[in-house]
């Protein structure tokens, strides 16, 4: 099985890359997807609760009360960080484990692939780019945050413009939709693998 990660920073467009990919036939797996669902295991959710004061109210995570305190300290985010990660580890792995024989290219999207040292799993890794004001537009919009917000969440990835010198491939995805579909079509089945 050949294994391709798409990267890139909030509002870049590598989840509809992957939703692409997915439309294509091919097996994705969502590390945004995944983590969010860990905010309601109950087990994840006393995890929380033992190491980060008022953010867990009535059996559960306020989101928005975990993002204010890890995004305006950098402690905490490596807190919740060196919580978050090994779980996702070890999930990436089973998700592997279960498809390795039914896959021949499977997908991964997560934004910190190079922020967890994932780099090394995959055979090749495109990064989904898109100019900073659109970028900046489509969270805003999306996820109903101020411009304030959106520059707290993306001051704490890796920049694009790094990723962009560790990567295979860079996809603008300020395209349509179909001419995405056709690159990352052209891309796949370009690869001597």
């Amino acid at each position: 099985m050949k294994l391709i990660g798409i990267t890139g920073s909030i509002g870049c467009g590598k989840t509809t890359l992957a939703k692409i990919a997915q439309g294509l036939g091919y097996g994705v797996y969502y590390v945004d997807a995944t983590t969010r669902r860990l905010y309601y295991r109950k087990d994840f959710i006393n995890i929380i609760e033992q190491n980060f004061d008022g953010v867990v109210n009535d059996g559960k995570v306020d989101r928005k009360i975990l993002r204010n305190l890890v995004f305006n300290d950098n402690k905490q985010l490596k807190k919740l960080e060196a919580l978050i990660h090994p779980f996702l580890k070890e999930n990436l792995k089973k998700v592997i484990r279960n498809n390795i024989d039914t896959a021949d290219i499977f997908f991964v999207d997560v934004a910190i692939l190079f922020e967890m040292g994932w780099d090394k799993y995959f055979d090749l890794i495109i990064l989904a780019d898109v100019d900073y004001e659109i970028q900046k537009k489509r969270v805003m919009e999306r996820d109903n945050i101020s411009g304030d917000d959106f520059d707290k969440i993306n001051n704490i990835q890796m920049d694009n413009k790094k990723k962009a010198d560790l990567v295979d491939v860079i996809i603008d995805t300020g395209k349509p939709l179909n001419l995405l579909k056709d690159e990352l079509s052209n891309i796949v089945n370009g690869m001597s693998w």
